[in-house]
């Protein structure tokens, strides 16, 4: 992890550390089962994880809403539409940007990393209907 981005983290409550945490290695988990390479890095002072072919992904933590973290998509794609559509009952969602996690309910990994399979292939899966979901 870079230093950056793991100074990033520590300022974070625990029980959001823990999530980000699983969300990071499911980020990674789904990169390397298509030969991707994460880069990571922070933009708008979140952690940023982006692969060749993809559409960037952030993860997001505000002492606004301290129940919930982010995982934020491009607002210019089709991602969190097609999500709403396919996931609507699974997933709690924020405009175009977000789907919302409770810090307090079980992680919907299998949903989570569909998600994240689908914005890592973004630029090929862009034209077809619901992203191919």
């Amino acid at each position: 992890m870079p230093h950056a981005i793991a100074e990033h983290l520590l300022a974070y409550p625990a029980s959001v550390l823990l999530r980000m945490h699983q969300l990071r290695a499911l980020i990674y988990e789904v990169a390397t089962s298509k030969h991707q390479q994460v880069n990571e890095s922070l933009k708008w002072g979140e952690p940023s994880f982006h692969v060749n072919g993809g559409s960037p992904v952030r993860l997001g933590w505000k002492a606004s809403t301290p129940e919930v973290c982010y995982v934020y998509f491009h607002c210019q794609t089709k991602l969190i539409a097609t999500f709403r559509e396919r996931f609507e009952e699974a997933l709690v969602f924020s405009g175009n940007r977000a789907i919302v996690l409770s810090l307090d309910a079980p992680f919907p990994e299998l949903t989570i990393r569909r998600c994240l399979e689908v914005a890592f292939e973004y630029k090929k899966r862009k034209a077809l209907p619901l992203l191919g979901l």
